[in-house]
């Protein structure tokens, strides 16, 4: 009896803490998406190149990248080699590469 509870207390561990790094994804809900898509068509930047820096989601982009508003979104954003990268604006790390 004891081992089958161990058993079900670790698995019950490690579905929590698959849980908790499933949690702290950042997911923009398609809403947002199209505001953020429809709100770069109209105001177009100048694509940055940032050295030493994937554009990947988790990665963190330096203090010396300007971001931009998008009205009524948490997040901001900058076009980065030519794709359109939101981030975090109090963490700067990508949340969404959109080109």
């Amino acid at each position: 009896m004891r081992m089958h509870l161990s058993t079900a207390a670790a698995g019950l561990l490690l579905l929590a803490g698959v849980g908790a790094a499933a949690a702290q994804d950042v997911v923009i809900d398609p809403q947002q998406e199209t505001v953020i898509k429809e709100y770069v068509k109209k105001q177009p930047l100048a694509s940055v190149k940032v050295p030493g820096v994937e554009l990947n989601v988790g990665s963190t982009l330096p203090d010396s990248v300007e971001l931009h508003e998008v009205p009524n979104v948490k997040y901001r954003y900058v076009v980065v080699d030519n794709r359109t990268v939101v981030v975090d604006p109090g963490t700067r790390k990508i949340v969404k590469v959109i080109q």
